[in-house]
């Protein structure tokens, strides 16, 4: 196998994976950004135990995909984290302040209080962190000879500012939806009212970002312009999953409105894919000048062949168990 084929398997179980923490974490960290919305806290409890039995295991996908990449694409972490050094602890720091308001708060009475904003602020920086490092690489980097040449702030523009409010108004849409999966009552109820006007928000934010991004790169416009294609029924799928959201909503259907959420993160996703593909490291490096050596691919590649079915096998089985409504009175703690 050449060098060439590896860097594309590489490619696609990354991408596998960014995917799959992005649908699975997207909606537990959309659970939080709506937290302090809540009509009671109640409702509160009844959110939490929604996503305590899965949110760990969600965020497997992302240490898992973040390893991947620093063994078969080096080049892709020698560059990105000092462009994002400041985005990334963000991040970071929002994801340790809500797994561990998630552990406190059960416990907590006079307290109580400091762990739900703790809960809500950490899943709220961690989504505004993950836009705006999604809007850093639709932009591109400053790069010389493979080194990061740009200031600290060059990810904070005002297009990476706008990315980090659509993941935001994204993740609370799909925790919107899988509060209605879950749910029943009053809970429910809400996150029916408040589904429309997040997916409004949402067509709009990707609505601009749409209209904007081509005037920030000249490979993206031609790629999108210069000869249309089948591409462009990617963003007519993504149209077809928001109608799908607004009818099933209308109709109260219970599941299909988080399907069709995932369904319109998808084409999202894939639509950034094409855009930018080949590039790893835009507007410079492909997915092959930024590969690790053809003998490390291999070896990490084994070794994850055999992990992913197993962490596949685990996932399948947990929401298998904890399948079925979420009442108050009852959860995982």
């Amino acid at each position: 196998m050449e060098l060439l084929d590896l860097a594309l398997v590489w490619a696609f179980i990354i991408g596998f994976g960014v995917i799959m923490y992005v649908l699975m974490d997207g909606f537990d960290l959309g659970v939080g950004i709506l937290f302090p919305f809540a009509p009671t806290e109640q409702d509160r409890d009844v959110m939490m135990n929604s996503v305590a039995p899965v949110w760990d295991g969600n965020e497997t996908w992302l240490v898992l995909g973040g390893a991947g990449l620093l063994g078969a694409f080096p080049l892709v972490y020698s560059i990105l984290l000092p462009a994002l050094y400041i985005g990334v602890f963000l991040m970071l720091a929002g994801l340790i302040f809500r797994g561990i308001a998630f552990e406190f708060r059960f416990k907590a009475r006079t307290s109580r209080y400091l762990w739900n904003w703790a809960f809500a602020g950490g899943s709220t920086v961690a989504a505004f962190a993950q836009g705006v490092v999604v809007g850093t690489y639709i932009q591109g980097y400053e790069t010389a000879n493979g080194v990061f040449t740009g200031g600290a702030f060059d990810w904070l523009t005002p297009f990476t500012v706008l990315t980090g409010l659509g993941l935001l108004a994204g993740y609370a849409l799909l925790g919107s939806t899988w509060l209605i999966l879950k749910t029943e009552g009053r809970l429910q109820e809400w996150a029916y009212k408040i589904t429309l006007p997040l997916l409004a928000a949402v067509l709009v934010v990707f609505g601009i970002i749409s209209v904007w991004t081509p005037f920030i790169d000249d490979m993206v416009r031609d790629r999108w312009f210069s000869n249309l294609s089948l591409i462009w029924i990617l963003p007519a799928l993504t149209l077809l999953c928001a109608f799908q959201i607004f009818r099933s909503v209308r109709n109260r259907f219970e599941g299909m409105p988080f399907v069709a959420t995932m369904g319109l993160f998808i084409t999202a996703y894939l639509g950034l894919i094409v855009s930018r593909w080949p590039y790893l490291v835009p507007p410079d490096y492909t997915l092959w000048d930024a590969a690790s050596a053809y003998d490390s691919q291999l070896f990490l590649l084994i070794g994850l062949l055999i992990v992913i079915p197993f962490v596949l096998t685990y996932t399948a089985w947990t929401y298998w168990v904890f399948r079925g409504k979420v009442r108050a009175g009852e959860g995982y703690h």
